[in-house]
């Protein structure tokens, strides 16, 4: 299952990763749809107490083919755009599960999501509210709503990720939240069903989703005495995965955390996940290029960089680093940082790392299977990696390599003068 090695060799399921890196070239993304399988299926089971629906956050891996693989086995999706949208819908998704949810949607894509149907908006903002209820008017039919709930928890994460406070961008502040959900039920053509809470993402403790939940169910008690009759609750993603030394709850501890609160509530249960499905599904592999010793720090010069796999740079993100190939025994250990070639001292992808390297090793950078090539950039004029999904014994190719023509096919010359 997943990422294994056998005989001193890491493999994706069945396929050694060595093999891979010579075959597709690196840097290279590797996912198992063995893992993203069984990442999916375990959460759905964990919630089997309860009517549920599981929408992938597409944010966190977006290609066609992992997708397609979500698709099928019947999960929904958690879009933030209107071109996560079209992702979707070309990846086989059925838009009747899809959640859209983000703070800035365009009437095209307001327009375009009431077209084929999906489940809910996720409404962060009365004037949202107004423009969604503007293209429902013009499109003559009730637009399914729910309101992203801020809590005002502390997910205790990094301060990039956590959107549950009141100094986030997100969700509708608690002290204005019922005259914003009285407002919405004034709107002719918008249908109020549910109610949404996201706080943060890493998540490694079940308390705040709990603590959350707890603020969200005394605003749902509230609205019942309004008489706005809710039908489904979101309780958004953020379950953390295990990068270090983080041990973040199981799937089966997560919903038993909140199952009672759940079951006696009685509402349709919509999730959030992202990294907890695909993270530990996809690796980065890269190549040792050149190694540079000095008397203060190794560098290890390798082909992948931060426009690569931004989140050691962005966040500080530590993500673990393995030789694919169990190093000689007679090669000597020494502390290593792991560096790309572009021009920049933020350009790292890990620090201070105990590894036996020589130029031409291939490297695994685990857990890259979210929030990995969906934010990587054409940064010092870099294709971007090519993507492959094991199934087994086979290697398919999901996304081709970036040319270097491909990089300004877009761009124009000034007219001649």
């Amino acid at each position: 299952m997943g990422f294994t090695r056998i005989h001193g060799v890491l493999h994706a399921e069945q396929c050694a990763l060595d093999q891979l890196a010579q075959q597709f070239s690196t840097p290279l993304y590797v996912y198992s749809k063995a893992q993203l399988e069984q990442n999916y299926t375990d959460l759905s089971k964990a919630f089997d107490f309860i009517a549920h629906q599981i929408c992938f956050a597409v944010k966190s891996n977006s290609n066609l083919a992992v997708l397609s693989v979500l698709a099928k086995l019947g999960a929904g999706f958690d879009i933030v755009t209107g071109g996560e949208l079209a992702r979707v819908l070309a990846a086989g998704g059925d838009a009747s599960k899809i959640v859209f949810s983000g703070l800035g949607k365009t009437e095209a894509d307001i327009r375009q999501a009431l077209q084929v149907g999906i489940a809910c908006f996720n409404v962060e903002s009365a004037a949202e509210l107004d423009r969604i209820e503007k293209v429902a008017a013009e499109l003559n039919c009730q637009a399914p709503i729910s309101l992203r709930v801020n809590p005002d928890v502390d997910a205790k994460t990094h301060p990039y990720i956590s959107t549950g406070l009141k100094e986030n961008k997100f969700g509708i502040p608690s002290d204005v939240v019922f005259e914003t959900y009285a407002y919405a039920a004034s709107l002719p053509h918008l249908k109020v069903i549910g109610i949404d809470c996201h706080i943060g993402s890493q998540l490694t403790e079940v308390q705040p989703f709990v603590d959350a939940l707890d603020r969200v169910v005394l605003m749902i008690e509230q609205l019942n005495t309004m008489g706005i009759q809710l039908q489904h609750i979101d309780i958004g993603g953020g379950l953390g995965v295990r990068y270090q030394d983080e041990t973040p709850p199981t799937f089966a501890e997560y919903a038993q955390a909140l199952q009672p609160t759940l079951s006696r509530l009685g509402l349709k249960v919509y999730l959030e996940p992202g990294r907890s499905i695909s993270a530990n599904a996809g690796v980065l592999l890269t190549q040792v290029d050149l190694l540079k010793p000095t008397s203060y720090r190794n560098f290890a010069i390798v082909d992948a960089a931060m426009n690569d796999l931004i989140r050691p740079s962005l966040y500080a993100a530590w993500m673990d680093v393995q030789t694919v190939k169990t190093p000689a025994a007679d090669l000597a250990v020494l502390q290593w940082d792991i560096v790309g070639a572009i021009c920049e001292t933020g350009d790292f992808l890990a620090k201070q790392r105990d590894l036996a390297l020589q130029a031409g090793d291939y490297l695994a950078v685990m857990g890259a299977g979210a929030y990995g090539f969906v934010m990587s950039s054409n940064y010092n004029s870099r294709g971007r990696a090519a993507e492959v999904m094991v199934d087994g014994a086979n290697a398919h190719l999901i996304r081709a390599r970036e040319s270097i023509a491909s990089l300004w096919q877009n761009e124009y010359l000034l007219p001649k003068e």
